[in-house]
């Protein structure tokens, strides 16, 4: 391993690095506030204390106001944030007006250790943040926006089962959608890479917005469940392929065909006409799923209840209850012509009226801690049972809007699933 791989292989959620940056971070933050030894009977050296930590708790203060207006009251993130989180960002908010005092009011040295604490500020609360989101496992998935090398279908086949499958970067054109579609990733089990094999089942994944089809394997950990379900399973497991129903990481389509792209037509016509002609899969429909968290568990939900004879089981991670972008006005504006009526129509609930959806099987999950997104679930599960699909709700325990949330859905739903599309085989 080359010292840049090594250095990109750091894992940023483990324990024996964080544990060691809090605490320098801490012991670096007291030693501005506090004053020097020499100092310490000095009663001005202590107003000037007094003055650091005011200044601290102030920007602390300040900045979960801040929090509360945009989150709580705007709902700009479209999420409400954690108190985890918004415990980060007043530390961070903190550390740096302690650190602004120390450099405008300290001596050298502590002018010096100031000037250090402004970086530290932005650094180790973010990586607390991302312990919250678990979006970034490692440094390489922070600096690259897709770590997989690109699929040689011109690849010898192996000789042997290999003991794990293989994720791979695919450019998936739109043929007839003309969807400017980022390269999709690729999961292909052990039994996909052997001379002569047998078709296998399909799922499809959409990353949440903003996003990229590789987050599904990078925060998601697609790829472990996937191979541990295989090596279970004699080298079989569906190939994943997580699409890109986007076109850009903070474009949202609402997956639909509309002036924002022909997001639908790409997903439903071009990515089935390129697997069935390029890769060993099933043209059983049946055994094709599906898999999304966020907007990508609302695009799920949409096609699965759109054309339910075209998928035979779905797992919707955090879903919302309707394809939407700030607010029904604007979604209507944006994607659907300016119809209001043509918005309420795409949403899963009322497709599932107009549509039924027996035969189907539905996971609907969510994190315990999102009160939001949990009721979204039961409110869809409800629907889907009424309709007739077979249907499962789950929360993850403790976790949130986040990829907490989807690693433990994986883990727990995804190879239910898997079953499922199996079973259509037979």
């Amino acid at each position: 391993m080359s010292p840049t791989e090594w250095l990109l292989a750091t894992q940023l959620q483990a324990p024996s690095k964080l544990v060691p940056a809090d605490a320098a971070f801490a012991v670096l933050g007291l030693v501005v506030l506090l004053p020097a030894l020499r100092r310490v009977r000095d009663r001005s050296a202590w107003r000037s204390v007094g003055l650091r930590a005011a200044v601290a708790a102030g920007s602390a203060v300040a900045v979960l106001v801040v929090c509360w207006v945009l989150s709580d009251v705007l709902n700009v993130f479209g999420v409400a944030l954690s108190p985890v989180t918004r415990m980060w960002v007043a530390v961070a908010a903190a550390a740096l007006g302690l650190a602004v005092t120390g450099i405008v009011q300290g001596g050298r040295w502590r002018r010096v250790l100031a000037a250090v604490l402004v970086p530290a500020a932005l650094l180790v609360p973010a990586l607390g943040v991302n312990v919250e989101f678990a979006k970034y496992p490692t440094l390489g998935t922070v600096v690259q926006t897709n770590p997989y090398p690109a699929l040689d279908l011109a690849a010898a086949p192996a000789a042997t089962l290999p003991a794990v499958g293989e994720v791979r970067t695919v450019d998936v054109p739109g043929t007839r959608s003309g969807f400017p579609a980022r390269p999709a990733v690729v999961y292909l089990p052990p039994a996909a890479l052997v001379r002569d094999p047998a078709p296998l089942p399909v799922v499809l994944a959409f990353s949440g917005q903003p996003g990229a089809p590789s987050d599904m394997f990078t925060a998601g950990q697609m790829g472990t469940v996937l191979d541990a379900y295989a090596a279970a399973h004699h080298g079989r497991a569906p190939i994943v392929v997580s699409v890109d129903q986007l076109s850009a990481p903070g474009r949202n389509t609402m997956c639909v065909d509309s002036r924002l792209g022909n997001a639908a037509t790409y997903v439903t016509e071009d990515v089935p006409r390129w697997l069935t002609s390029h890769l060993p899969v099933t043209t059983d429909r049946r055994a094709w799923g599906l898999v999304g968290f966020s907007q990508g568990a609302t695009c799920a939900m949409q096609f699965v209840t759109g054309a339910p004879d075209r998928y035979g089981a779905a797992l919707a991670i955090s879903s919302e209850l309707q394809p939407i972008d700030q607010n029904p006005r604007h979604s209507a504006d944006q994607a659907f012509g300016g119809s209001v009526a043509a918005w309420k129509r795409a949403a899963p609930i009322a497709q599932m009226r107009a549509n039924g959806l027996h035969g189907d099987a539905l996971w609907l999950t969510a994190g315990s801690a999102d009160k939001e997104f949990s009721e979204n679930a039961r409110t869809l599960g409800a629907a889907a049972k009424r309709a007739g699909a077979a249907t499962t709700i789950a929360f993850a325990p403790g976790s949130g809007h986040d990829w907490n949330t989807v690693q433990w859905s994986m883990r727990e739903e995804l190879p239910h699933e898997a079953d499922v599309l199996f079973g259509a085989l037979r």
